[in-house]
C-alpha cells in the first residue's frame, strides 16, 4: 500500500496528511468540499446527491465511503473506476433491498483514489475492519491469533507465547487456534529442547538452577550448567523443527541416542530418547497431519437460517494447528462467494498470509486478492479451489467443521432468544433485553481489590465488551464491599453519561418494507448501554447501585437486579431483589434461574481472575517499579551490575554512577528512593 493511503485517522478513517489530501486533488479541484474535506451536499440526499457526486468523479481506482445521518459510516467499497462504481448506485431499480435502503440513508460521500487497484483492496480491508459499517460484510471475532516466538535479543534465546504486534527481536511460529494449543506446544518443546521459558530479568537474578532444571524442562543456561554454545545449538534445532524440518531433527536425536547407547552411555541416551518422545508427543496432538502441504490455510462457509459460519483450519510446517470458527455480519441476500471473498481480505489485514490458500469455491477478485497478499507478504501467495485428491478432502473436512458449527451456533441462538423472552416475562421489562451486565467484587481481606462486569446479550457471553475495575478510593475500608460496588458503578455510569449520552435507547420499531432485512442491521452493534443490571448481592448492595444511579440523575434509565444468595446458599434457592416488589425466588428448574446462575457464575468466575492476576502481579513486583525514570532498560542494566534489586537498594551514590545508561541525576533518585525512607 503506497504512502497516501495509509494515513488516516483511527476514529473517523479521514486522510489526515497533505499526502492524502493530495490523492483527492482531481476531486477538490471540480467539486464543492469543506475543510474537511466532505461534499457540500446542501439538501442533497440518497440518489440525487449520489448522482451529483458521480458526473464529476475520475475514471480511477479508489475507495469510497457512504455516510449516513450523524456521520455514521454506512458502507465502504472499492472500485476499478470510481465514476463506474458510483454510477452505478444512481439506477433507480435492480437494487437488493440492503443497496436500495444503503441509498436511501446517504447523506454523504468520501472518496481516496489509489494507483491500482489491488491498493484500493487492501485500503477497503483496512478501513472496513476499523470503522465497521453496518452495510459491509463484518467479522464479528477479530481476536488476534498466539504465536510462539524465540527471542533473538538476549545471549540466551527464551521460548513464549506471544500474542499482537510483533515489537520483540525473535522468530515467529504460526499462528495457532487457541492459547492452549501454544501451552501445550511450548511445554512439549521444553521437554525435547529444554529451552528457557523465564524473562530476561529472572534470568539475571538467578544464583542456582529452578525447579524446571530439576525436572528437566530447563537446561539452566543461567547458571552455566549447559554452556551457551551448546544451548544456541538446541535453540537452533527447536527453531529447524518448528520451521518444518522435524523429521530431520528426530533423525538426528535417534542417531545421537543410538551412537550413545553403543558407547554403553545410557543416561545419555536416555536423555535423548525422552527427547524424541516429546517430539512425538508434539506431533501427535496435532490431529490430522497431510503429507505434502507445508504451508497452507483451509477455509469452508455454510449459510443456513440467515446466518453465515466459516471454518478456518491452519497448516504451518506440516502440522496441523488448529482451527477456529468465525460468524460474520453479512446480509442474508449475499451469496457464499461474496461473503467469502469480502471476509479474507478482512482476515489477512493484519496477519500475514500463508504461501497457499484453499477454498471451497471461487470468490469475488480471487485474482486481485491472490496480487494484493502476495504484495502484503512480499512472495508469492497462491489461491486454489481443489477439485479432487488430498486438498479437496481436506476442503470438505473443513467444510463438514462449518456446518457443524452453525449448527451449534443456531441452537444456540434460537435457545438464547427464548432465554431474554423468558427473563423480560418475569422480571416485566418493556423488551427482551440487549444488553445485561453483570458485576462483582473479589478480594482477599480488602488487598488486591478488584471489581468485574461481565455483559451478555442476544449472542451469549461478549467477552471484548468485559472490563475490571482496579479499586482505588483510599476511604474505602478494607472488606467494604457496599464502597467497591459504589466505586465501581460511579466509575462506569460516570463514563457512560460522558460517552454516549443521558441513557439506554429503546429498540427501533421494525419498519414494513424492512421486514425481510436481516435484524443484524437495525441492531448491528450490542448498545453501550445496559437494559438490565445484575448485582451480586441483595438489598444492601442494590440500595448502594440505586443511590449511585439517583445521584447521577439515571435511577429511572436502568433496571438492577440483586441476585441474593438463598438460604443455606444454596444454588437453585437465590433469592431476586427489584424495585416494586418483594424478594422473590424462581421454581428450582426454571430455565431463567439457570440462566442468571450462569450469568453470576460467570461474573465471579471473571472477577476471581482478574484479582488473582492482580495479586500476582503485586507479588512478584520489583522495587525498582517504583522509580520514576525507570524503564525495562535501564532496569535491565541495574540488574545486570548489580545483580538484585535489593544489592542495588545497597549501593553507595558513586556505585549507582557507574552503570552504563544511568546518569549522575538519575543514580541520585534512585539512591534517595532507597534511604529516604530510613
Amino acid at each position: 500500500m503506497t504512502a497516501e493511503t495509509e494515513n488516516f485517522d483511527d476514529e473517523t478513517g479521514n486522510a489526515t496528511n497533505a499526502a492524502a489530501t493530495a490523492i483527492g486533488a482531481s476531486l477538490i479541484a471540480s467539486i464543492d468540499w469543506d475543510d474537511a474535506g466532505k461534499f457540500v451536499a446542501g439538501d442533497l440526499v440518497g440518489a440525487e446527491l449520489i448522482t451529483a457526486l458521480a458526473k464529476r468523479l475520475p475514471n480511477q481506482s479508489g475507495v469510497y465511503r457512504m455516510f449516513g445521518k450523524d456521520g455514521e459510516v454506512l458502507y465502504v467499497g472499492k472500485a476499478r473506476s470510481l465514476k463506474k462504481r458510483v454510477t452505478s448506485y444512481t439506477r433507480m431499480g435492480g437494487h437488493t433491498q440492503r443497496i436500495a435502503r444503503m441509498i436511501r440513508e446517504t447523506r454523504q460521500m468520501e472518496f481516496v483514489t489509489t494507483r491500482t487497484e489491488t491498493e484500493a483492496l487492501l485500503l477497503e480491508a483496512n478501513l472496513i475492519k476499523r470503522l465497521r459499517p453496518r452495510f459491509n460484510v463484518l467479522m464479528r471475532d477479530d481476536k488476534s491469533f498466539p504465536y510462539i516466538l524465540v527471542s533473538e535479543d538476549h545471549d540466551a534465546p527464551a521460548i513464549m507465547k506471544h500474542r499482537g504486534g510483533r515489537s520483540r527481536k525473535g522468530s515467529y511460529f504460526g499462528p495457532f487456534a487457541s492459547a492452549g494449543a501454544v501451552g501445550r506446544t511450548i511445554n512439549s518443546l521444553q521437554r525435547a529442547f529444554l529451552l528457557r521459558t523465564c524473562t530476561d530479568s529472572v534470568y539475571e537474578s538467578r544464583t542456582r538452577p529452578c525447579l524446571l532444571h530439576q525436572i528437566k524442562r530447563c537446561s539452566a543456561p543461567c547458571t552455566g550448567e549447559i554452556g551457551i554454545d551448546d544451548y544456541l545449538d538446541l535453540v537452533k534445532e527447536a527453531k529447524a523443527f518448528l520451521s518444518g524440518r522435524s523429521n530431520q531433527i528426530k533423525s538426528g536425536m535417534a542417531a545421537a541416542m543410538q551412537e550413545a547407547s553403543e558407547n554403553l552411555d545410557f543416561e545419555r541416551a536416555a536423555v535423548y530418547r525422552d527427547r524424541l518422545a516429546a517430539l512425538s508427543h508434539v506431533q501427535s496432538h496435532q490431529g490430522i497431519n497431510p503429507a505434502g502441504i507445508e504451508e497452507a490455510d483451509v477455509f469452508a462457509i455454510h449459510q443456513e437460517g440467515g446466518l453465515t459460519s466459516i471454518q478456518v483450519f491452519f497448516f504451518r510446517t506440516g502440522q496441523n494447528w488448529g482451527n477456529r470458527a468465525y460468524f460474520p455480519k453479512a446480509d442474508p441476500s449475499l451469496g457464499a462467494a461474496e461473503v467469502l471473498g469480502a471476509f479474507l481480505a478482512q482476515f489477512y489485514d493484519d496477519k500475514p498470509a500463508p504461501r497457499l490458500i484453499l477454498l471451497p469455491i471461487q470468490v469475488e477478485d480471487e485474482a486481485l486478492l491472490a496480487e494484493a497478499l502476495s504484495v502484503r507478504a512480499e512472495r508469492r501467495v497462491q489461491i486454489a479451489v481443489p477439485s479432487r485428491g488430498l486438498k479437496k478432502d481436506l476442503v470438505d473436512h473443513t467444510a463438514a467443521n462449518a456446518r457443524e458449527a452453525l449448527g451449534r451456533r443456531l441452537a444456540e441462538t434460537s435457545s438464547q432468544a427464548r432465554l431474554l423472552k423468558g427473563l423480560q416475562e418475569t422480571f416485566a421489562l418493556p423488551h427482551p433485553p440487549r444488553r445485561i451486565e453483570v458485576y462483582d467484587n473479589s478480594h482477599i481481606m480488602g488487598t488486591n481489590a478488584v471489581g468485574a462486569m461481565i455483559v451478555a446479550g442476544p449472542e451469549g457471553f461478549a467477552k471484548n465488551q468485559y472490563r475490571k475495575f482496579n479499586i482505588k478510593g483510599a476511604e474505602i475500608t478494607p472488606g467494604d464491599d457496599f464502597g467497591m460496588m459504589k466505586e465501581v458503578m460511579t466509575r462506569r455510569f460516570s463514563r457512560l453519561l460522558k460517552e454516549h449520552g443521558e441513557g439506554p435507547q429503546a429498540p427501533e420499531p421494525v419498519v414494513e418494507e424492512d421486514e425481510d432485512d436481516d435484524d443484524a442491521l437495525s441492531d448491528a452493534v450490542m448498545p453501550a448501554w445496559p437494559d438490565l443490571v445484575l448485582i451480586d448481592g441483595g438489598k444492601g448492595q442494590i440500595s448502594a447501585v440505586r443511590g449511585i444511579l439517583a445521584e447521577l440523575g439515571i435511577a429511572d434509565k436502568v433496571t438492577t437486579i440483586g441476585v441474593a444468595k438463598g438460604v443455606d446458599r444454596d444454588a437453585g434457592r437465590e433469592r431476586f431483589v427489584t424495585e416494586g416488589r418483594e424478594p422473590f425466588s424462581l421454581p428450582p428448574r426454571d430455565p431463567v434461574l439457570y440462566f442468571l446462575q450462569r450469568l453470576r457464575d460467570e461474573a465471579h468466575r471473571f472477577a476471581i481472575g482478574s484479582h488473582r492476576a492482580r495479586r500476582k502481579k503485586e507479588l512478584v513486583k520489583n522495587p525498582l517499579d517504583e522509580i520514576a525514570g525507570i524503564g525495562p532498560s535501564r532496569k535491565r542494566a541495574l540488574l545486570h551490575h548489580f545483580g538484585t534489586a535489593k544489592a542495588v537498594a545497597r549501593a553507595a551514590l558513586s556505585d549507582l554512577r557507574e552503570v552504563e545508561g544511568v546518569s549522575a541525576t538519575m543514580a541520585k533518585s534512585i539512591y534517595d528512593h532507597f534511604h529516604e525512607r530510613g
